[in-house]
């Protein structure tokens, strides 16, 4: 970047914003909505189909399980028989993470699941 260039910038942003420019525009209050980053560009048009059909990549549903069996947890007193069997699930949902991620040995086997899964349910939808 050429130097002092930055600093230009950032001073014509603050101008900018100082001058009431970025008031009035569309979408303002209002959160991003950014679509799935991180997705590969040949995967969103179908993450995009699968999510307005209401299903979640399996990494995302597990995210979501993985969150809640962490809030419960955090409910329970350390120790108690409750905990230790949230412990127990969370390290088979990290375990089935990593496999969701290919990064773990049933891999393959999960993502069977998923595939026959969603092949199932949109057959039902017909």
């Amino acid at each position: 970047m050429i130097p002092g260039f930055e600093a230009i910038v950032e001073e014509r942003i603050k101008k900018a914003q100082k001058d009431g420019a970025f008031e009035n525009l569309p979408g303002k209050g209002r959160p991003l909505a950014l679509e799935d980053p991180g997705v590969p560009d040949d995967l969103k048009m179908a993450h995009k189909i699968l999510k307005n059909a209401g299903f979640l990549p399996p990494e995302v549903e597990l995210k979501k399980k993985i969150a809640h069996t962490r809030d419960l947890m955090d409910t329970l007193d350390p120790g108690s028989p409750e905990q230790a069997g949230l412990g127990k699930r969370l390290n088979y949902l990290l375990s089935k993470l990593d496999a969701v991620r290919g990064t773990g040995p049933a891999a393959a086997l999960v993502r069977d699941q998923y595939r026959s899964g969603l092949m199932n349910t949109l057959s039902r939808k017909k």
